[in-house]
């Protein structure tokens, strides 16, 4: 599995050929659901509305799993929504009949677990990410297919335009980045010194917004995972336009290298070198940078790891005042359970992976063109699962092992930049400037008719000057994505008992 990688479902057929188990790559690039239907076992990546209208299935939200949905923050796998069908976990076999027990045979807390005995040189560590970056970008780039290259102007996407320029210097159509109307959102002035360094002219759009509406809010909803993918619908159909226009039919990304290449330099790296070393983590050549990072001193680092204690970790979940309380205990991701053999940065970066899956959704840009994610590759996320935390963040930066593996073939602004290009303020305009829309389809919607949203909270909650005050704008726009899915999905099956 180490050896061949890339998005696919393998299929293992038995004697007389028949279907005998299902493999679902590690990446998670490619959904697998499989269900049994009328002497026939279907499996799926879509859930086209034709093929479930035609077998109408006998399948039911569990509003139990919506409950656990609407508080979880990593959402883009683990178990579906719906009773009847069978989800595969990336990494996992799931032998026929579906109701044998599935066998996970690579999990991200597998990979990692080598961080805890294995600490490589920092010549070797950054000469291990940047062979598995260029990897998967020359795996990517061989496909079939016109590529477009999204350049954002910070540091993720312009190690991959580096990495393209290198390895394939005439083979992007088109490198592509969206500016936003506010000042941190306008990263114009880093994607034109990328260009003048790597040699080519970048074409920059505003980013597009619109007004919101119930067809937008469901324009993701039809497929077996709410589509928090698409959220942003305006920009989506814009970009696949311009991606379509400019001659290309596929576009690489960046995405994904916050959580990869892990961006959280924070207290918990030194914590997770206490839980390891000890006393002797006071040798870290990188602690003085760290602590003056963090704004804290070396020996308030010390107290906290000192106190530190792994038992009772749990898995991070959303929190909002609209959300009902849970009736039953949070449960949290699959990938996420278990954790305690690691310090919290290392856990965190475990989250961060199985976050990184729900890029791959569905999206309006994704069906109109082939969307390609080379940082959550399998062979960068194993290289990166593989290094400690302290490693990655060489120099007691965020990403700090891929900015000195990428240095040579980036500009110095763009390597020790310190500030990333930000959007809150955009969504929270959308946000406030919808609730006209947004008020109605949460507070009489479907899940606060199931008690999933506390109606009386909404309306206070939902209101620019608690938005202000409270942001969170993500989530409201993430439970908007929930209601949405839930509506259709009930129209489709039925509302749940």
């Amino acid at each position: 599995m180490a050896r061949f990688w890339g998005r696919y479902v393998g299929v293992l057929f038995g004697a007389g050929d028949q279907l005998s188990a299902l493999l679902r790559d590690p990446s998670g690039a490619l959904e697998c659901v499989a269900w049994s239907e009328k002497g026939l076992t279907i499996v799926a990546s879509t859930a086209f509305e034709w093929l479930i209208k035609a077998l109408r299935p006998p399948w039911r939200i569990n509003s139990a799993r919506l409950a656990q949905e609407l508080h979880a923050v990593v959402t883009g796998t683990g178990a579906l929504l719906i009773d009847g069908p069978t989800a595969l976990e990336p990494g996992t076999i799931q032998p026929l009949p579906l109701e044998r027990q599935a066998l996970a045979v690579w999990t991200p807390a597998d990979i990692a677990r080598r961080s805890l005995w294995t600490s490589p040189d920092p010549h070797s560590a950054m000469k291990a990410i940047r062979s598995s970056i260029d990897e998967a970008v020359s795996g990517f780039a061989s496909l079939p297919g016109a590529l477009a290259a999204e350049v954002s102007g910070g540091l993720d996407s312009s190690i991959i335009a580096s990495s393209l320029v290198r390895q394939k210097p005439d083979g992007q159509r088109l490198r592509i980045n969206a500016y936003g109307s506010t000042p941190e959102s306008d990263e114009r002035a880093h994607v034109a010194i990328l260009g003048q360094s790597l040699g080519f002219k970048p074409l920059s759009l505003p980013h597009v917004t619109g007004r919101m509406t119930p067809d937008w809010l469901a324009a993701m909803a039809g497929d077996f995972r709410p589509g928090l993918n698409g959220l942003d619908h305006p920009q989506d159909v814009a970009w696949a336009r311009h991606v379509v226009d400019g001659g290309a039919s596929a576009l690489m990304t960046g995405k994904g290298g916050d959580s990869i290449l892990f961006q959280a330099a924070t207290t918990d790296v030194f914590t997770d070198l206490w839980k390891s070393r000890g006393w002797r983590a006071l040798g870290h050549p990188d602690l003085a940078e760290l602590a003056a990072g963090n704004e804290i001193s070396i020996w308030s680092m010390i107290r906290t790891a000192v106190r530190y204690s792994a038992a009772g970790q749990t898995p991070p979940r959303r929190a909002h005042p609209i959300l009902s309380p849970l009736t039953e205990p949070f449960v949290g991701h699959p990938w996420l359970q278990d954790l305690d053999a690691f310090g919290p940065s290392k856990a965190f970066h475990i989250a961060g992976v199985a976050d990184s899956v729900s890029h791959h959704g569905p999206s309006v840009l994704s069906r109109a063109v082939d969307v390609r994610h080379p940082l959550c590759s399998q062979p960068v996320v194993e290289a990166c699962l593989a290094l400690p935390t302290a490693l990655l963040t060489a120099g007691g930066r965020d990403r700090g092992l891929a900015r000195q593996a990428f240095r040579d073939g980036l500009p110095d602004t763009i390597v020790n930049r310190r500030s990333k290009g930000e959007m809150t303020r955009i969504y929270g305009r959308l946000i406030v400037d919808n609730l006209d829309i947004l008020r109605p389809w949460l507070i009489d919607g479907r899940l606060a008719a199931l008690g999933l949203i506390d109606r009386a909270t909404a309306e206070t909650e939902l209101t620019p000057e608690a938005l202000i005050w409270r942001g969170q704008h993500s989530v409201i726009l993430g439970i908007a994505a929930l209601e949405g899915w839930t509506r259709l999905w009930e129209d489709r099956l039925g509302r749940p008992a």
